[in-house]
């Protein structure tokens, strides 16, 4: 059955397995990074150049052009399955869409591109300011070509996905990182100062971006074709259009947060030390901070939480037609998100403080005491959330998969909003830490929304009773591993150095992993995870 659970899991597997393994790579360029960078405000200013074009890979690669050309996409496949009678010599109406949107996205892309580095040009030459604003512009002007570059990387993986195929765009971050530790590298061999660093990891990214472009193009199969004609696909593009707009807000919340929580913590980087007479709450350091910490909230959600939507989405599309089947896709979607999130939100709260000691201490080399304790403070505000960050992406991809772009994008507006009153209020008594806290309440908040709202939708439970169950076995499973790492933790005693606080970590890791593996053995979403597919 190509909507059945172990078809489901059987593509979570896939992206999960190809996603931990970029990141893991993530983490180990992350590592250099920090060894490179610390809580600098040189590590702030690559922090935003490298933040402002990767929002666009986690809004198109894992949201919103996808949710928006997919559908379309796969109803012009369906349109050339019932046409059997197409030549291969002429263009099927799928090939003829694909190639229209990849013109327009090209167009639009480097066309904005141009536009954003014509504005910082202006603002370098004409606006005066210190060396740390200037090297922040000069980055993001490195950086910003890959913008276009990972957009048409993102379009040749929704093409790829609708064909069944997630392996290739799962691994393309791979190139990425590749690219990034081996400049990392390239530092400590040369002994180069971190400043020319910046530079050549900018450099790397864009390079990254070019490779994953032909590692895109290239996995593309036989009946994914492209073609200069584009005649006939008026109507789809319009359709997509209107879809995509929307879609960039109501998928794009966590990410649109983010990039607002950069720009309050480049503050002091990019106006100063003040605002309205008063001193700033953060330093120029924060948004090193705020960075390196989002990393590791994002490892557990990239590798499932991003996984589990990605898999979903297409059968969500293939079955929008079919109440019954669309609602079982969905509520299986759900209960694998909440069955990863829960135990993950949990697990990075109660190691929250050892974590970011053992990944980002080390003095001189790495966080300093006073970066190791704000970026525990960061990443335990994220860690409530995020099995709602999870979530919110199956939920959301839901309603588009059915046409409805308004709903979630209202949704969305409210929490944006909600979380920039939040953010101005909480930086004051809680510093970096207030932005975190800021985005997880946001999270939860539109997660409970949109689950109410699709209830209406849909006109039956998002959970039913056997959800229902299944969720209250999450939730008992995780106390149970909660309680157990919490356990080992208070017994034992404070780590003195290093190796001792690793010890503890690993420790409390593999305690909790056990844990939860025990208490779900039985359970159908590990079932669905571990089963392969019948053929």
């Amino acid at each position: 059955m190509p909507n059945s659970p172990d078809t489901l899991g059987s593509a979570v597997r896939t992206v999960s397995g190809l996603t931990l393994l970029s990141r893991v790579a993530g983490l180990a360029r992350d590592l250099i990074l920090v060894r490179i960078f610390g809580n600098t405000a040189v590590g702030s200013a690559f922090a935003a150049a490298f933040t402002i074009p990767n929002l666009f890979r986690r809004l198109f690669g894992e949201g919103a052009l996808s949710a928006a050309f997919l559908p379309e996409y796969a109803d012009a496949l369906h349109n050339d399955d019932a046409d059997a009678t197409e030549s291969r010599h002429h263009p099927t109406e799928a090939a003829r869409f694909a190639s229209a949107t990849l013109a327009l996205l090209t167009g639009a892309t480097a066309a904005l591109t141009v536009l954003i580095e014509l504005g910082l040009l202006g603002v370098l030459v004409f606006a005066h300011g210190d060396g740390t604003r200037a090297l922040s512009l000069h980055l993001i002007m490195v950086t910003l070509p890959f913008m276009p570059l990972v957009c048409v990387a993102a379009l040749f993986g929704g093409m790829l996905q609708t064909h069944g195929s997630f392996a290739p765009t799962a691994s393309a971050p791979l190139i990425l990182n590749a690219f990034l530790i081996a400049g990392g590298l390239w530092h400590f061999a040369a002994g180069a100062q971190s400043v020319t660093t910046s530079y050549v990891l900018a450099v790397a990214a864009v390079a990254a971006g070019i490779a994953q472009v032909a590692w895109s193009f290239f996995a593309l199969p036989r009946d994914a074709h492209l073609t200069r004609t584009f005649a006939g696909s008026g109507a789809r593009l319009r359709r997509m259009l209107r879809r995509f707009g929307p879609v960039v807000i109501g998928l794009g919340t966590l990410q649109l947060n983010s990039l607002f929580d950069m720009l309050i913590a480049m503050w002091p980087n990019w106006v100063g030390p003040t605002v309205a007479g008063f001193d700033y709450p953060l330093a120029t350091d924060s948004n090193a901070v705020l960075f390196f910490s989002q990393r590791l909230y994002q490892f557990p959600l990239g590798v499932f939480g991003i996984a589990v939507a990605t898999a979903v989405f297409p059968l969500l599309a293939k079955t929008a037609r079919q109440a019954d089947a669309f609602l079982g896709t969905l509520r299986r979607g759900v209960r694998l998100s909440l069955f990863i999130g829960l135990p993950a939100s949990a697990g990075l709260a109660l190691v929250h403080g050892d974590l970011v000691r053992v990944l980002f201490g080390g003095g001189s080399s790495g966080f300093d005491s006073s970066g190791d304790a704000r970026a525990a403070a960061v990443l335990l505000g994220y860690s409530a959330a995020v099995w709602a960050y999870s979530l919110n992406h199956v939920l959301t991809r839901a309603f588009y998969a059915r046409g409805d772009t308004r709903t979630p994008t209202k949704v969305a507006v409210a929490a944006v909003a909600l979380n920039l009153v939040l953010n101005v209020v909480l930086i004051w008594p809680l510093a970096e830490a207030g932005l975190a806290w800021s985005t997880a309440i946001c999270a939860i908040t539109q997660c409970l929304a949109l689950a109410f709202l699709l209830r209406r939708r849909l006109g039956g439970p998002v959970l039913d009773r056997t959800a229902a169950r299944a969720l209250v076995r999450t939730i008992a499973a995780t106390l149970g591993m909660g309680g157990a790492v919490a356990l080992l933790l208070f017994l034992w005693p404070e780590p003195g150095s290093w190796g001792a606080r690793a010890g503890r970590l690993g420790a409390s890791c593999g305690l909790g992993i056990a844990v939860y593996a025990a208490l779900t053995a039985t359970a159908p979403e590990s079932r669905w995870l571990l089963t392969r597919p019948s053929r």
